[in-house]
């Protein structure tokens, strides 16, 4: 007679994950590659910055520009992070660049045209921006300029500075702004979800496949445990293995990468119903395929597919609007969506419980067919 379900699954999972643990496959995938994709990524989109941050902007004045170049500097530094750089190796490096010439001052005071120059790197819309914020400051350059008149020194401009403007706009806010993660807080969550699914797709399923091949699955049916024990159990090990590898990843994000995982309860119930999903469709993928070969293939497309459509690889909130729509119908897209929710825009717990409810619906319905279809041979 088959009993004791509940200790014999815990007893199979336990087992499943010491076996799953000490394959070399699985530790690089759980744990080096993560790593590398950390970092690779958030390199990348560093460099990327919404409207919370300053854009650098180097900055070369030649020695005898004057102390207008320092005015200017001034005015650009409302829109600008400005580093005034002392060489021209130095400014060379910095893909946004602008050019203060010789005798600017001189210039400007005797109403001649003088041109600064301006560089970006690319010909885009940023371009046009960078362009516009720099014109920007010099035309409050020249109206002040043209205030003062001739009379026109430094303690003059900082005293005119101080004087309220006779023309103002009145500016109110009409809402919160969302700006995309960037750097490693973009990063770190999308390898994660992305690396949860690959490792439940590939390790978490050919393993299956191997032990129905090798006759494990059939000597397991022939033993006292239930049907309901072995499902339960694989389901378990792998699920286990899936936040064995979320703590990882989240433990290396916040040492190394220093993301600060916000509202953490609601983030750690996110990540185990989606980790239970992950687990549940690798159960599926295994217990339909039919070799490895098939398995490890369909599970790299699949894995890869979800994660760039979900916005693992990049902030999902920088596509169309129909992107984004579609993103919430894919358990990548609800898992990366309630965390940038939570940890990047400061959303309280309960914005994400419909995002737990169908994450957790999907692997329940996942779990079901895998429950009632599970084959042994």
């Amino acid at each position: 007679m088959k009993s004791h379900t509940p200790r014999d699954a815990l007893f199979l999972a336990r087992m499943d994950l010491w076996h799953m643990l000490h394959s070399r496959e699985t530790l690089l995938w759980l744990f080096g590659m993560p790593l590398i994709f950390f970092y690779f990524l958030g390199a990348i989109m560093g460099g990327y910055r919404g409207g919370g941050g300053k854009d650098t902007l180097a900055v070369s004045v030649a020695p005898d520009a004057g102390f207008l170049a320092d005015e200017t500097i001034a005015r650009l530094g409302a829109d600008f992070s400005v580093v005034r750089t002392r060489t021209q190796q130095q400014f060379a490096g910095y893909g946004r660049r602008l050019e203060i010439p010789a005798g600017f001052t001189a210039a400007a005071m005797a109403r001649q045209p003088v041109t600064l120059h301006l560089t970006h790197a690319g010909d885009d819309i940023g371009a046009s921006y960078d362009r516009i914020r720099v014109e920007r400051a010099i035309n409050r350059l020249r109206t002040d300029l043209a205030t003062l008149g001739p009379a026109v020194t430094p303690e003059a401009l900082t005293a005119l500075g101080r004087e309220p403007r006779a023309l103002g706009v009145d500016v109110q806010a009409a809402g919160k702004r969302i700006d995309p993660p960037v750097g490693f807080e973009q990063s770190v969550p999308g390898t994660m979800v992305m690396f949860t699914l690959l490792v439940m797709f590939t390790s978490g399923a050919v393993t299956l496949t191997i032990e129905r091949r090798a006759g494990i699955l059939r000597r397991l049916a022939s033993s006292p445990m239930s049907r309901g024990a072995v499902t339960l159990g694989k389901w378990g090990a792998r699920w286990a293995l899936g936040m064995v590898q979320i703590a990882f990843a989240m433990i290396v994000g916040r040492v190394l990468f220093h993301v600060h995982w916000t509202n953490l309860p609601a983030v750690l119930a996110v990540l185990a119903v989606y980790g239970a999903l992950a687990a549940s469709l690798g159960m599926v993928l295994g217990n339909f395929g039919r070799t490895e070969a098939q398995v490890i293939g369909l599970g790299v497309i699949a894995s890869n597919l979800l994660a760039g459509l979900g916005g693992c690889w990049w902030p999902i909130e920088v596509t169309p609007v129909w992107a984004q729509r579609a993103a919430l119908f894919l358990p990548t897209g609800l898992a990366m969506d309630a965390l940038h929710k939570l940890v990047n825009f400061g959303a309280p717990a309960s914005a994400v419980v419909p995002h737990i409810c169908v994450l957790a619906a999907a692997a329940v319905a996942a779990g079901y067919v895998v429950a009632r279809s599970f084959r042994f041979g």
